[in-house]
């Protein structure tokens, strides 16, 4: 058995050309161009590229695009004045805050002065409290991601026995919520889990967000299972290129899993995606638009 291979690249493309429909839709019936606003903090170069690409997206799919580059020596309170500019700026729909900031930064004091209705990283304590009640919410774009895969894959997900391996506010605990309210059976599994091969084997959907390079093997897998695999883990590499593997070992997981997102292809390109649905999202909900079609799932495969 051989697993068939969730192509987070086609999906993230099918879901941009509906994104970029609502975008035109919105324009042409409101006047309205959907703004994100990045604001990066030091020369982190993986957060340049991270962000370099957000801003690309953006355009492409004809939104706004407002950069904001800052010293890595820059105050707390220099940042807090930008981000509060940014809340009070009409043409600003979302704001997203590259994490990781400089040491010297308070990213919970940060990420609090964001305006919860332009929270499109969906890291806000009003964002996560909307999505523990239920209720609709700007959700973190990664799990957002992984739950599109997911339902495109398998529909209907009621009644699956679903593991996280990871509990971080960014991905493990919203993914859990996401799944349960899917009606899901969910099981949030960690470092000190006894017997986390064991409970990664009673699976039908493997999350794996935990940061461990290839720790979970294809003896971990439930034969069938679905896996996605989060990590996003850096190899050394003779030439000198960035190569990354995922927290599952891929050659063996295969396998034995009935379908499995590589790494790099598998959710990576569907974060970004997800971002941009959150933009879109956050336009339409601060001005009361409801008849532009926002995404919420993946078109169909033509």
């Amino acid at each position: 058995m051989t697993a068939s291979v969730i192509d987070g690249k086609e999906a993230s493309a099918r879901l941009k050309n509906g994104i970029a429909k609502a975008v035109a839709d919105l324009k042409s019936k409101h006047g309205i161009t959907p703004g994100l606003a990045t604001v990066l903090v030091g020369d982190d170069p993986a957060s340049h590229v991270y962000v370099a690409s957000k801003q690309k997206t953006a355009v492409e799919l004809g939104m706004a695009s407002f950069q904001h580059d800052l010293k890595a020596e820059t105050s707390q309170e220099e940042l807090l004045a930008l981000v509060r500019k940014l809340n009070a700026d009409p043409k600003v729909n979302g704001i997203l805050v590259q994490m990781p900031l400089p040491k010297h930064l308070d990213a919970i004091k940060v990420i609090t002065a964001i305006d919860p209705a332009k929270d499109v990283d969906g890291l806000h304590p009003e964002s996560a409290g909307r999505l523990v009640a239920g209720a609709d919410s700007l959700v973190s774009c990664t799990p957002l991601g992984c739950l599109m895969l997911l339902k495109d894959v398998l529909g209907d997900l009621t009644g699956k026995n679903a593991v996280v391996i990871g509990r971080s506010i960014l991905v493990g605990k919203p993914v859990a919520l996401l799944l349960l309210n899917e009606n899901c059976t969910v099981t949030i599994a960690h470092s000190r889990t006894k017997d986390l091969a064991g409970i990664c084997r009673t699976a039908d959907i493997l999350v794996a967000a935990v940061g461990k390079l290839e720790m979970v093997r294809g003896d971990w897998i439930k034969p069938g299972a679905t896996v996605i695999d989060v990590g996003i883990n850096p190899i050394p590499s003779p030439d000198g290129k960035r190569r990354l593997r995922g927290d599952v070992n891929y050659a063996e997981a295969s396998q034995v899993a009935g379908a499995i997102t590589p790494v790099p292809g598998g959710v990576g390109p569907m974060t970004i995606a997800c971002l941009m649905v959150n933009t879109l999202k956050a336009a339409c909900a601060q001005r009361g638009i409801t008849d532009v079609a926002v995404p919420t799932k993946l078109p169909p495969k033509i």
